[in-house]
């Protein structure tokens, strides 16, 4: 019987230095060889570590209860397109929330999670922050060398028109919350300084933004965070302090010994499944509440 690669901590941080800081695959190939003590080892170890676009999903492609269609919509800085899921059996409006992608963009993952959102009972939009530069391909490590070079403030400019036009579809009541994972959710938390009219923020392990547009805040926000997610924790406490010193509305919740990216249950190195669990009962009911 084969043996599961055993994965440590120096593993995961060394490969969420390769994703987030450096794209440097040869040079996380070597840091992991040394680590797993054989190049074989690594080779085994390194699929474990990244995400896996094949496994199952949570609520599949042509759930019934669902209807899902691809969107197309105008932004400030190109043409956006996106992904839309909601209950079939609606009655009347519900609230709009714009599921927003980690550093790989709109994949099956997240598409996953949009329709998640949408068995929860309100109108998910993922949108593709990279459909200016033709959309996310298929190749990850392109993905995020793509999303590396964004432009900030275009991809903000282009979240605030994705917000504006999710709040004016006909089945949304006009209220409009953004959750964001990772990348996406630095982006939810740049979005809440950026747009006054979005009324709640759901950043899993996101950067932070400066303290000094922390004034410019009206959502409500809730903040999630990896306990062992030093790169992104570094700035929790400055944020808290903003966020009370300017008399925000916000919860933050870090979850004890866990990575960053737990919830993606994509990765099976990192994904942590009561952390997600428990993470999800909450935002859903954040959002249900600041929604309604």
């Amino acid at each position: 019987m084969e043996r599961t690669p055993k994965i440590t901590q120096a593993m995961i941080d060394a490969y969420d230095e390769y994703t987030h800081l450096s794209l440097d695959r040869r040079r996380f190939m070597a840091r992991l060889t040394a680590l797993a003590g054989s190049a074989a080892g690594a080779a085994a170890i390194a699929p474990l570590l990244a995400a896996n676009s094949a496994s199952a999903q949570m609520v599949a492609e042509g759930d019934s209860r669902l209807t899902t269609e691809e969107v197309s919509f105008a932004a400030p800085k190109g043409q956006m397109k996106g992904y839309i899921a909601w209950p079939k059996d609606a009655q009347g409006q519900l609230g709009g929330v714009v599921v927003i992608h980690e550093n790989r963009g709109l994949n099956p993952h997240i598409r996953d999670v949009a329709r998640r959102m949408a068995l929860e009972g309100f109108v998910a939009l993922a949108p593709d922050f990279l459909s200016p530069d033709g959309g996310t391909p298929a190749d990850e490590d392109k993905a995020r060398e793509m999303i590396g070079n964004l432009d900030r403030e275009a991809t903000v400019d282009n979240a605030v028109a994705t917000v504006s036009y999710l709040s004016k579809l006909d089945r949304v009541n006009g209220k409009v919350g953004a959750v964001g994972f990772c990348w996406g959710g630095g982006l939810v938390n740049q979005l809440a300084v950026a747009d006054p009219n979005l009324n709640a923020a759901v950043a899993y392990y996101g950067a932070q933004p400066p303290a000094e547009a922390v004034p410019n805040i009206k959502a409500a926000v809730m903040l999630h965070y990896a306990g062992l997610d030093q790169r992104i924790n570094a700035g929790i406490d400055a944020y808290r302090k903003a966020l009370e010193d300017n008399g925000k509305t916000f919860e933050i919740f870090i979850y004890d010994g866990v990575n960053h990216a737990f919830n993606n249950d994509t990765s099976a190195a990192r994904y942590d499944k009561a952390a997600a669990e428990l993470a999800w009962k909450r935002t859903v009911e954040f959002l249900k509440k600041n929604l309604a």
